[in-house]
């Protein structure tokens, strides 16, 4: 294996080290040519929203040493690593977890059905007879499995439909950031790995989109490894496996996840090593990339040219035949569900903030305003708030288009529709923060405050349009592209690919670490499909079809001043605008007495900063907060009336109760009773300031982990380990 391993790590390594100076010449080039990318009209954060719980509660898991199963606690901290807990005393006071998951690659499965289907597909012939007992079995009928191809499976299970549901969002979540492992602020190392990636498996005959393209760089190349040497082991293991069908699959299943973590450990200490050779070269590498700059441009264009001449003629023949007809129905079937996404999100925005306002207004104005606010502001990662703009994007099918241009799932542009949606959502709520931080300077009254949200809120949308319109545009030309490119090249490489070796004599031999005649080729490759697809987004504009603005509306400095507010320290708005009733822990905490210190408050929500249930009773159901004291059913009714007429003419119609940037069940309306059975979604909180040390969630490893060694002194290091077979600890 390690033999097997090696030899596939040496030839991906050296394209990497190829597309490495390619990638940092390109960066250098683009620092300095820049581009002319319209700006952005809503503001961004540069300080992340760390420190805080994403999500909180109970879920059994199976335990595949004992096979029982064991009620955990679970969180799931800012950087989206599901961490379990034996228990929540556990938690509170620091023993380090039990396991610490990283997501990348896996799916989430809801029926034994659904993964009982991938484990026999996984190793064919060990199909259980019906009447047989299956590799695992559920105590209750609402079960939440993590899949992965070649890694351990995680198996939790539920009690309820409604906390299935809410568990599912959270897991999706989960897997949809750390599927995006590789950072986009990574100019250099990033899409040197990516365009690696895509040569070495173009070597192979393998075009088209990859779904296990997600995770950080060691994931994805141990995902490559197994991608290769998984059918060998599969075919020369699977005839020695023993016993029933079941247990043959569960053998299958801890030696696949038993080799993955091998390669993952071997790829490892290979890439760091080639990554530390060339930062050791990078230096000498960008000296003469400045020096030269404009020489190896030249040279670059002089190669282009010369490919151009060659191989034009048949791309342009290939594109007219294969390719142009198809681009109007990729389009449209790519922009119907990202469109409505990005229409949900607008809509889910508008709808927080009104009922924020309308809020503000009804239970004591600024006093409650820092409260109301801190939700809203993390409204972007709050998963169950923003299911209903990811579930747009699951319809999306390229039916007979998926077979022709070899799109092997469509998942990776779900994916990344999804995550623009994110990224939108939060400039549109920093974008509301700031410019009502500044009106607050002002000292409004309640009555101003209103109408001063409003307007700011109509502010804010005009932006979003605009930006909206911007980000739709870009993803749907880089995934007409991602579906095209790859199709052309392999209709190409028969009569094209043979003749590229010729031009290698036309690069300099002092800019050959700069320019590559295969990615050259592939550049003009695509400038033969580029002008049809930017021609059939323009027409997609000019049609207005699905409220995208024309590449002639350009919005330029419409507030000058905008950028200079973003530039100050991140609005804190539970220091600065939080009224004496609001209190550091969860509401409806047990035993917290009405005069709490601040120090208690601040130990408390050190301790469970968002609670999905009690970890008290010995089933997963979820405790009911005790309902807030409704205000005066009169004024609120009065109040309420008097602002939607306001706001009717230029807002849609509200719907469902109000929400106060929180559960219904939270804040019940005047004279409704709360839901018992129905389990509040949990908040997300702030941590309390200066606790950040103490209160650093471990971080997601780069696999998935099992249990956890304890280190001396303090909160013990994470070590990611897991249990073989046999019982034996393994520390990866």
């Amino acid at each position: 294996l390690a033999e097997k391993t090696g030899k596939i790590l040496t030839e991906f390594l050296r394209f990497y080290e190829d597309q490495y100076g390619v990638a940092l010449f390109n960066s250098m080039r683009h620092e300095i040519e820049g581009t002319g990318a319209p700006q952005a009209q809503l503001l961004w954060r540069k300080v992340p929203l760390d420190e805080r719980i994403i999500f909180s509660g109970n879920l059994f898991q199976y335990q595949e040493d004992s096979k029982k199963w064991r009620n955990r606690f679970s969180l799931v901290p800012h950087n989206y690593g599901l961490v379990l807990y034996e228990n929540k005393v556990a938690y509170e006071r620091q023993v380090p977890p039990r396991a610490v998951i990283n997501s990348a690659g896996y799916k989430i499965l809801t029926s034994l059905d659904q993964y009982l289907e991938l484990v026999g597909n996984s190793l064919p012939g060990t199909t259980s007879k019906s009447g047989t007992a299956p590799v695992l079995k559920c105590p209750t009928q609402f079960p939440l499995i993590l899949w992965h191809p070649s890694a351990r499976h995680y198996y939790f299970c539920m009690m309820t439909e409604a906390e299935q549901d809410k568990w599912q969002a959270v897991l999706q979540d989960c897997v949809r950031h750390c599927n995006n492992g590789i950072p986009e602020d990574s100019k250099v190392e990033g899409p040197a790995f990516t365009d690696a990636i895509r040569m070495y498996r173009q070597s192979k005959e393998l075009y088209g989109t990859w779904e296990m393209l997600c995770g950080n760089e060691l994931q994805i190349l141990s995902n490559l490894v197994m991608e290769e040497l998984g059918p060998e082991l599969k075919a020369e293991l699977a005839p020695r496996l023993k016993g029933k069908p079941q247990e043959r699959q569960r053998q299958w299943i801890q030696i696949s996840d038993t080799v993955y973590r091998m390669v993952y450990e071997q790829a490892k200490a290979r890439l760091e090593a080639v990554l530390s050779k060339l930062q050791l070269a990078r230096p000498a590498m960008e000296a003469v990339i400045r020096t030269d700059m404009d020489q190896i441009i030249t040279s670059k264009e002089h190669l282009a040219s010369k490919i151009r001449a060659s191989i034009l003629p048949k791309a342009e023949v290939c594109v007219r035949n294969h390719v142009q007809p198809y681009i109007p129905s990729i389009l449209e079937a790519l922009m119907v569900p990202t469109s409505q996404g990005f229409t949900e999100v607008r809509d889910v925005f508008f709808k927080e903030v009104t009922d924020m306002n309308l809020n503000v207004i009804n239970e004591g104005g600024i006093d409650k305003l820092g409260e109301y606010m801190e939700k809203l502001s993390q409204l972007a990662y709050h998963p169950l708030k923003m299911q209903s703009c990811y579930e747009k994007m699951e319809p999306l099918r390229l039916d007979g288009l998926q077979q022709r241009f070899d799109v092997s799932s469509t998942s990776v542009f779900k994916q990344r529709a999804q995550i623009l949606m994110r990224e939108q959502m939060d400039n549109a709520v920093y974008t509301f923060e700031t410019l009502l931080h500044q009106e607050l300077g002002k000292g409004p009254t309640k009555e101003e405050l209103c109408k001063s949200i409003q307007r700011i809120l109509e502010r804010v949308l005009k932006k979003y349009d605009y930006d909206s319109s911007t980000v739709r545009k870009r993803f749907f030309r880089e995934a007409l592209l991602q579906i095209t490119i790859p199709f052309l090249l392999k209709k190409l490489a028969p009569t094209c690919k043979s003749e590229l070796s010729r031009f290698q004599e036309l690069i300099f031999e002092d800019f050959a670490r700069f320019i590559l005649v295969e990615n050259t080729y592939e550049e003009v490759v695509l400038q033969t499909v580029m002008k049809d697809i930017l021609q059939a987004v323009k027409e997609a504009a000019v049609q207005r079809k699905h409220n995208l603005y024309r590449d002639s509306v350009v919005m330029h400095n419409s507030d000058p001043n905008l950028h200079l507010l973003a530039e100050g320290l991140p609005i804190d708005w539970g220091e600065e605008y939080s009224g004496s009733s609001d209190s550091g822990g969860d509401p409806g905490s047990p035993g917290s007495p009405e005069a709490a210190t601040l120090s208690e408050k601040r130990r408390r929500a050190k301790q469970v900063v968002s609670v999905v249930q009690d970890e008290e009773v010995g089933l997963p159901f979820e405790a009911v907060p005790e309902p807030l004291p409704p205000a005066s059913a009169d004024s609120i009714t009065e109040l309420r009336g008097l602002l939607a007429r306001d706001l009717q003419a230029e807002s849609p119609p509200l719907a469902g109760p109000l929400l106060n940037g929180a559960p219904a069940q939270e804040s019940p309306q005047p004279g409704a009773a709360p839901e018992a059975a129905s389990p509040p979604a949990s908040p997300l909180r702030q941590l309390p300031p200066g606790k950040a040390s103490d209160l650093e969630p471990p971080k997601p490893s780069d696999q998935e982990t099992g249990e956890q060694v304890s280190g001396p002194g303090g909160r013990p290091p994470i070590h990611t380990t897991t249990e073989d077979g046999a019982g034996v600890q393994t520390e990866f």
